[in-house]
């Protein structure tokens, strides 16, 4: 049996819940009380709480006061760890603010404003590079973007 299949649905639906709310600082991080993300879930706090301990037992999460954290486990279960991606942005000079402004929104990892011959370096997981570049190519004012794909760090 998969470690998916090793969840309960209500586990998963936890999981993926915990990603769509979280943060990456150095993890990912969800910073909301056990009564907000029962209420969201629409199960009572003790319900959460047992889900929650059965998914740090099984090492997808830990958790502290205050906060609850995914593991490289969790986003591995969920499809959001597969390595990462550099995309390299030209933007027409006059459109650069609403630009930087648009991609603030996505769903990435980080974003630097570089001198030379591009405008911005975006870093992101590789499973969402589709929807990165199809938003990034929609946006007025980009002229050009060039992807690199990460084979190893070494």
């Amino acid at each position: 049996m998969s470690e998916k299949n090793a969840l309960t649905s209500r586990q998963l639906k936890l999981l993926k819940k915990l990603y769509e709310d979280g943060r990456r600082i150095e993890v990912h991080t969800v910073e909301k009380t056990q009564d907000e993300l029962a209420n969201e879930l629409g199960i009572t706090r003790q319900a959460l709480s047992n889900h929650l301990k059965v998914l740090k037992e099984l090492g997808y999460i830990r958790t502290g006061r205050g906060f609850i954290d995914l593991t490289d486990k969790a986003l591995e279960l969920l499809g959001e760890k597969k390595g990462d991606v550099f995309v390299f942005v030209k933007i027409e000079p006059t459109k650069r603010r609403q630009v930087y402004n648009a991609i603030r929104k996505l769903k990435i990892k980080k974003i630097y404003r570089v001198t030379g011959d591009v405008d911005l370096i975006i870093e992101a997981d590789k499973t969402r590079l589709d929807e990165i570049l199809e938003e990034i190519a929609s946006l007025d004012g980009v002229k050009e973007t060039n992807t690199h794909l990460v084979l190893e760090t070494l």
